[in-house]
């Protein structure tokens, strides 16, 4: 069942949304590699919630993009059945907060198998999430999670937030022998930017953070929905005679402490940000192994901007509860500055 009609062609310069592009290297998996499978609940004819696996049904049929039943234990259950007999299951669970009922599939079985059998029997399991807040839905609708996946051995955690890692980290994730969460930034979705595949030969691997913006007063640093936020505060910061470094994490397991901890030896002064709740969160670990490993670097205590310690908000008061730039910069105003006032600052 093909219908060609349904590919993303894009031009030398097209612009496209992260939605399509994420599309375009699902679509690419399917054509390179038949062990591939997308599923997943509303996939096939809808194209998802988000139609980032539209048109895939049509092109490649049912059974290599399956529409599943409303029981994310089950499919995910059944990805580590596919996995098991040498397939590559790229398994989408719809919204963050739904993926909570496959959380035991998940520990139990995806993170541990490959170490349970002395790494005789990998599961390459890919297991798309739309996640973060900033698009006025509710709560199940917007959770960041991604601190319950970091804390599990066995899996990595990816979360692009450009256009070309979402689509070269996709492709390395279902590439991979290990089963990766892949977070995918849902208000990111639309945003557009110029892109072709042929952008994406130099991106780095999973496991490797990028420096995006370069600075010498502070380093940010962030990774998915909250890195255009963090690019805007270190645009505003030039104003008040502040550098700002931003430091696009792209993976947090691995995590890549070599290119971190070089960011802000060079700078002195750090401000983790990101959308999930504070305490116990991904900033508090980033934040740790910083100061183990650049102490004496430091001229100030690293510092966080991150979601409050409250369940989900409801959409109007989602704006409060995100990493905002006015936020950043009043972190980056407490970073002791009277140790070494930044340039240009009066």
């Amino acid at each position: 069942m093909t219908n060609s009609s349904t590919t993303i062609v894009p031009s030398p310069q097209s612009s496209m949304t992260m939605a399509q592009v994420l599309n375009t290297a699902l679509r690419d998996a399917l054509r390179s590699d038949p062990s591939v499978h997308v599923m997943g609940e509303d996939v096939g004819a809808l194209g998802g919630v988000f139609r980032i696996t539209d048109g895939l049904a049509a092109e490649f049929g049912d059974d290599r993009c399956a529409d599943t039943p409303l029981a994310e234990a089950g499919i995910l259950g059944t990805a580590v059945g596919m996995a098991m007999n040498g397939l590559r299951p790229v398994v989408e669970m719809q919204f963050d907060s739904f993926a909570y009922p496959a959380f035991e599939q998940l520990v139990s079985h995806v993170a541990r198998m490959r170490n349970r059998t002395k790494g005789r029997m990998p599961l390459p399991i890919t297991i798309r999430i739309p996640y973060g807040g900033g698009i006025g839905a509710v709560e199940h609708h917007s959770d960041s999670s991604e601190a319950y996946y970091m804390h599990t051995p066995g899996l990595h955690v990816v979360c692009p937030g450009t256009h070309a890692d979402a689509y070269g980290l996709l492709r390395a994730s279902i590439a991979s022998d290990d089963p990766v969460v892949f977070l995918e930034p849902k208000r990111l979705y639309w945003s557009k930017a110029q892109w072709t595949p042929d952008a994406d030969l130099d991106v780095d691997p999973v496991g490797v953070a990028a420096v995006r913006r370069h600075g010498t007063s502070a380093t940010l640093i962030t990774y998915g929905p909250s890195l255009p936020v963090c690019m805007e505060a270190a645009e505003e910061a030039e104003q008040e005679g502040w550098r700002l470094e931003v430091l696009d994490l792209r993976s947090l397991v691995p995590f890549d402490d070599e290119t971190v901890c070089a960011a802000v030896r060079r700078t002195g002064r750090a401000v983790v940000v990101h959308e999930s709740a504070g305490f116990a969160g991904a900033g508090a670990e980033i934040a740790a192994r910083i100061t183990e490993r650049c102490f004496h670097h430091l001229e100030a205590p690293i510092l966080r901007v991150a979601g409050l310690d409250i369940p989900y908000p409801p959409p109007m008061l989602e704006n409060h509860h995100l990493p905002s730039v006015d936020r950043i910069l009043d972190a980056v105003a407490r970073l002791q500055w009277e140790s070494g006032a930044p340039e240009g600052a009066s």
